[in-house]
């Protein structure tokens, strides 16, 4: 194993190449196991992180008091019920998030399959079966099925919105990493990820790796040390040594 690769980005590659294997063996399955298969891990990562703040939330939920009086006001009925499902202990809201990411991925694989595509009204429907099932699992808004809808359509909306933006201000971005790819993990092995701003300003892409010199790193403005790992990395790279060969022979 190269000491001088970082380890966690290390880590990093080897979790992202295990999730990317995982998502090419599902995308092979039948309907029916895919989504069946996203949904349960989908559940089970937001059953998790709901058990997570389920312990910070949990004494909040015991602290809340009950009705003094059998008759009570349904205003504030079900304004504590819906404190109490919103901060229940780590079984409740592992539940209720479980639900809640289960549903949304579940719902986001069939249509995906089914429409050959991801977009804003995929996006908003399966946000909307989470938050109606969300509401009826946690108990918010009462065991009221107009409520429910009413959750859905709200989570809904509130997901269109954020898919929007996203798209909006993904684009560019998209379009930069894919330019960057090789170049962003040479720097996040040598431990100089700060310096991607340098490549990227300097229009440093991916096509230019094999082209680099002294020059090149001095005009982007990288420190003499720098300078030495990069090249150094690059004279011993057996891509870029290759690359290089290639090119003299023309």
């Amino acid at each position: 194993m190269d000491m001088s690769q970082n380890p966690i980005s290390q880590l990093q590659t080897k979790v992202t190449e295990i999730q990317s294997n995982l998502k090419k063996w599902v995308s092979k399955q039948s309907l029916p196991v895919e989504a069946a298969v996203v949904t349960a891990t989908s559940g089970l990562q937001g059953g998790v992180i709901g058990g997570f703040m389920g312990t910070l939330t949990g004494d909040l939920a015991s602290s809340l008091p009950p009705p003094a009086s059998p008759n009570f006001n349904p205003q504030p009925m079900a304004s504590l019920q819906q404190a109490q499902a919103l901060s229940g202990g780590p079984l409740i809201q592992a539940r209720n998030f479980a639900v809640m990411t289960g549903v949304n991925a579940g719902i986001s694989c069939v249509l995906k399959r089914v429409r050959g595509k991801e977009d804003v009204q995929s996006s908003m429907i399966a946000a909307f079966g989470s938050g109606t099932m969300f509401s009826l699992v946690s108990g918010v808004g009462g065991p009221n099925l107009g409520n429910a809808v009413a959750s859905g359509i709200f989570f809904a909306l509130v997901q269109g919105g954020i898919f929007k933006i996203g798209e909006k201000f993904g684009q560019s971005q998209q379009y930069e990493d894919v330019n960057y790819i090789k170049t962003k993990s040479m720097l996040s092995n040598l431990g100089l990820q700060k310096y991607e701003k340098n490549f990227k300003k300097g229009l440093l892409t991916d096509t230019t790796l094999p082209l680099l010199n002294e020059s090149a790193l001095r005009d982007a403005s990288i420190p003499p040390g720098p300078r030495l790992l990069i090249l150094d990395h690059m004279e011993r790279d057996p891509e870029f040594k290759s690359r290089q060969a290639s090119r003299q022979k023309r």
